[in-house]
């Protein structure tokens, strides 16, 4: 078993043939095969999509909403996890194909990377959650004209937290050499499962919050007479739901693997539930990693205000592509009318 079981990182070790308790020799190529074809072009879509998408949501923040919005700062702040995120996606399509060839340096900036955008945006999600019990459970809590100072401050709380939170993962990874290949890996078993122990506890946290949060929201809505005026918690539920539904599973997955780890375990140390695991992992990780590119795509179906700015932005990119194609039809008629510009020709 390797890293990546755990962290969702594409790995080959974890495929290996396995010795199990009745000391027959597991075969996992099938799933080799599976992962080899499926998950680098995957990845390479998920990656195009969010750069896209992510960065289109960062021109809309910053050309058309207010950035003194607490709503809109976690908003930018988010979409920078996803493409904090994003950024190691072609590092895994590659390992999954070759192997780690890209150095130990790189091995370990990667990694952090990995787990600084996940960690943030399970805070960010949080942060928001919570400001929208605030806004609606406790209305009177208006932060008024503090509320850049507290967006501000709160950002970069999540921010700092969420990179103390990858250092261990950054410490403890190197590049291992095994059958002429190499691989971004923890050093120490002990710290594969720490790891794995850290995010589950984590999003259990969040997931807890997220569930208290929106059910006293509810309870508070379905009292009012007025629902419209909360068409924010409606985009928040669905991006927040969206997450968790994202990465539940996945969670649930390398908790499991860690216990194939242990090798201990009944019935995790049998050869035919250990390559289910693997299986449904590789399943469970793909989906989890395509989140990152799908909160743009439900800011445009359920943001009224995002989907007006949208078609603004594109009214206005179909304006200018008009405007200098006019210009051009206008010069080169211009060019033909000229006697001595045709005699160039």
């Amino acid at each position: 078993m390797d890293a990546g079981s755990y962290t969702g990182i594409p790995t080959f070790t974890d495929y290996n043939y396995t010795d199990y308790e009745d000391d027959q020799l597991c075969n996992k190529s099938a799933i080799i095969k599976f992962g080899a074809v499926v998950t680098p072009v995957f990845l390479w879509i998920v990656t195009l999509l969010s750069l896209f998408g992510n960065s289109l949501v960062l021109v809309i923040l910053m050309k058309y909403e207010n950035l003194r919005s607490l709503t809109n700062i976690f908003i930018l702040n988010l979409a920078l996890s996803d493409l904090l995120f994003t950024f190691g996606l072609p590092f895994w399509a590659s390992y999954h194909i070759h192997g780690w060839t890209f150095g130990e340096v790189a091995c370990q900036a990667v990694i952090f990377l990995f787990y600084t955008g996940f960690y943030s945006s399970i805070m960010f999600l949080t942060i928001m959650t919570i400001h929208r019990y605030l806004a609606v459970v406790h209305p009177l809590s208006d932060l008024g004209s503090k509320r850049l100072c507290y967006g501000s401050v709160t950002s970069s709380i999540v921010w700092i937290v969420s990179c103390l939170a990858a250092v261990p993962a950054l410490v403890m990874h190197r590049v291992n050499k095994l059958d002429g290949k190499s691989y971004c890996d923890y050093a120490d078993t002990k710290w594969k499962i720490g790891g794995i122990y850290q995010q589950n506890i984590l999003f259990l946290l969040a997931l807890s919050v997220f569930t208290f949060c929106y059910v006293k929201i509810l309870g508070t809505l379905l009292r009012s007479r007025s629902h419209t005026r909360y068409r924010t918690v409606k985009l928040i539920f669905t991006i927040a739901v969206l997450f968790f539904l994202g990465w539940a599973p996945y969670n649930v997955l390398i908790f499991l693997k860690s216990l194939t780890e242990m090798g201990t375990v009944w019935p995790f140390a049998e050869c035919s539930v250990s390559k289910g695991i693997d299986f449904a992992f590789y399943i469970c990780r793909l989906i989890a990693f395509s989140h990152c590119c799908l909160n743009p795509v439900f800011y445009v179906f359920v943001g009224v205000k995002f989907r007006s700015h949208l078609k603004k932005l594109l009214k206005k990119l179909w304006f200018c592509q008009t405007t200098v194609l006019d210009i051009q039809h206008r010069s080169s008629r211009a060019i033909l009318s000229n006697g001595e510009e045709l005699s160039l020709y």
